[in-house]
């Protein structure tokens, strides 16, 4: 009776510390813009900044991130590269593929100088999706 209750324990320890790591990040979004680059290679003018109210979602459990557009936006989570942090910046990136099968780098970047804005940069390698988040 005893190891029946260690057990019970244990168990509900290792469910209580997969869920401390496993978390789901909400975001809501605020602008979006968007870069095509041109058919000689360079980047073009990024679009004007269209006002957008969407939610997102970063899961680390289900490893994806969601965009709730108008066509949802699903992508899943391959590889979480290492935070990167400079005198102006935090970048927690991704390494995705979205519902079509299609390869991405998605980014978190957190502006330090300027009071901590949060963007998600969705970058597809001939064009880049810039949403400007908010944390919910």
């Amino acid at each position: 009776m005893t190891s029946l209750k260690f057990a019970i324990v244990l168990l509900f320890f290792v469910f209580a510390i997969q869920n401390i790591h496993s978390q789901t990040y909400k975001f809501k979004t605020s602008g979006l813009s968007v870069l095509d680059k041109k058919p000689n290679g360079k980047w073009g003018e990024w679009s004007d900044l269209n006002l957008v109210n969407l939610l997102v979602t970063l899961d680390t459990n289900k490893n994806r991130i969601v965009v709730y557009s108008e066509m949802i936006q699903l992508f899943e989570v391959v590889n979480y590269l290492p935070e990167t942090e400079s005198d102006t910046d935090i970048v927690y990136s991704f390494t995705c593929k979205n519902n079509n099968g299609i390869d991405c780098i998605i980014s978190i970047i957190t502006r330090k100088n300027q009071d901590n804005r949060k963007q998600l940069y969705i970058n597809y390698g001939d064009r880049i999706i810039l949403y400007n988040l908010f944390n919910m």
